[in-house]
């Protein structure tokens, strides 16, 4: 696997991949991440908490070929994702994409790019793959609509020991908290969540490029920076209502960590909520964030928590195990179990392996 996002980088990216490394290896799956860490790195323009990789194609080709893997899967477009790709076109080897971030979306708000390019730059990079996971159905759709082909199913998890209904309040006895979790960055429309008039307090954990100058417009929210561990989910469960105000995510793990711990959440009615929250159950969605968040306020709790403990991490890794199999499988590259235990390709026609081969 090939990945541009890795720690310390803290998102929803990071931390898919973080447990598919932990979950893989009961499914009987050996898992080599190819990522920043390996290389010398330098700050990412106008974003400085993401790092570059300063690999060559020869040290990429070199970290695969160690590697030997049956199958590749390439998680970003950034250089890594970028010279996998390279290798694996000139190398003949299948590879699978995901499509985890509005590239386009966010490279428009920070530079004078038109969004048409960004989508033609997916639709290249992410066509050459025989299967691109997507994270919703609504997500998918729009991707089919860019003219991004062969997308596949893949949902994310939660974990629902870590977050959880706690009884605490962190943030004090007064008033109800409407809470913010993640990146503070221009992409996350984090000011239009500050700006709302809500009773009680405005809480903020994360951080980001936009952090100093929200943190100076809005005096009276609270901005924790970047918690994370026991230490987010004590915070995150000490608060009423969870605001998720990006126009922007794929996916938001962060909202299921909001419901396993009890919180409704309140958002806009785009892919990621819309794909996550049960509208009037377990969180409220409305082109009116400030209305959506005061009738969360009203919702019930345990409702939230029982819609969270649906998704489970180990299922996760399942669906991407059966994704990148019966992807490979439709262009006549699946594995078998050799005699000594390793790994070999069966030929075009040889059939499918069920999980169970893995």
């Amino acid at each position: 696997m090939v990945t541009d996002a890795w720690r310390p980088q803290v998102n929803g990216v990071v931390r898919t991949y973080e447990r598919l490394a932990v979950e893989l290896p009961g499914l009987g799956v050996e898992a080599d991440f190819i990522t920043p860490q390996r290389y010398r790195t330098v700050p990412m323009p106008t974003y400085p908490e993401i790092r570059l990789a300063l690999a060559t194609p020869w040290s990429i080709a070199a970290a695969i070929k160690q590697s030997a893997p049956d199958f590749i899967h390439i998680a970003t477009e950034g250089p890594l994702g970028l010279l996998a790709r390279r290798w694996c076109l000139a190398n003949g080897m299948p590879f699978t994409t995901s499509y985890h971030t509005r590239f386009p979306e966010y490279l428009a708000a920070r530079l004078p790019v038109p969004i048409s390019w960004g989508h033609g730059f997916e639709r290249w990079f992410h066509n050459a793959a025989i299967g691109t996971m997507v994270a919703t159905p609504s997500l998918a759709a729009e991707l089919a609509a860019m003219g991004i082909e062969r997308t596949l199913a893949w949902t994310r998890g939660v974990d629902t020991d870590l977050f959880r209904p706690r009884g605490e309040r962190l943030f004090g006895q007064a008033g109800p908290i409407f809470l913010y979790v993640g990146r503070v960055a221009v992409e996350k429309n984090v000011e239009a969540f500050l700006g709302l008039d809500l009773p009680g307090r405005k809480v903020v954990i994360g951080d980001g490029p936009a952090r100093a100058a929200l943190e100076a417009g809005y005096p009276h929210a609270l901005f924790t920076g970047p918690l994370f561990g026991e230490d987010l989910a004590r915070h995150m469960a000490s608060a009423d209502v969870f605001v998720f105000p990006s126009k922007t995510d794929t996916f938001g793990i962060v909202q299921l960590e909001a419901m396993a711990s009890g919180l409704p959440v309140a958002a806009f009615p785009v892919t990621g909520p819309r794909d996550l929250v049960v509208h009037g159950v377990t969180g409220v969605l409305g082109e009116d964030l400030q209305a959506a968040a005061l009738a969360a306020l009203r919702l019930d709790p345990e409702r939230a928590r029982e819609h969270a403990l649906g998704f489970g991490w180990q299922a996760c890794a399942r669906m991407f195990i059966d994704n990148i199999l019966s992807a490979n499988a439709a262009v006549g590259h699946a594995p078998v179990r050799a005699s000594r235990g390793s790994w070999a390709t069966k030929k075009p026609g040889s059939g499918e392996p069920g999980l169970e081969g893995l």
